[in-house]
């Protein structure tokens, strides 16, 4: 369950940073309410998540697919720069969640008192 709502506030994550481009620098009150709703879920979601999954993996994820999916609305949306480079740049993000996701438990285990 913690990795679900930590999905979901990635999504928010990549909604209100869109959203920010359409607030016209906080001018347009509707737009930038919804934005300021989307952080608030996020960062509520991100906290809840957290309770569950390390605080560093948990923001770790957090931030890669919020940049990532930012990152690859960017390009799609408004037409910013698909260089290779960036692309790297961006599946580099994506490599680091999935690592994160992966191993980010591990240490954490090892640690842990075993259960007798």
């Amino acid at each position: 369950m913690a990795w679900i709502l930590l999905l979901f506030a990635s999504v928010l994550e990549i909604g209100w940073a869109i959203g920010l481009k359409f607030t016209e620098g906080f001018t347009r009150p509707l737009v930038s309410v919804v934005v300021v709703v989307a952080i608030a879920g996020s960062f509520y979601l991100l906290a809840r998540a957290s309770r569950k999954i390390p605080i560093g993996t948990a923001y770790g994820v957090f931030v890669g697919i919020g940049a990532g999916g930012t990152g690859v609305l960017g390009i799609l949306l408004f037409g910013e720069s698909a260089a290779p480079a960036r692309l790297a740049s961006l599946a580099a993000i994506v490599a680091g969640v999935a690592a994160l996701k992966l191993f980010g438990n591990t240490a954490a285990e090892e640690l842990a008192p075993t259960k007798s």
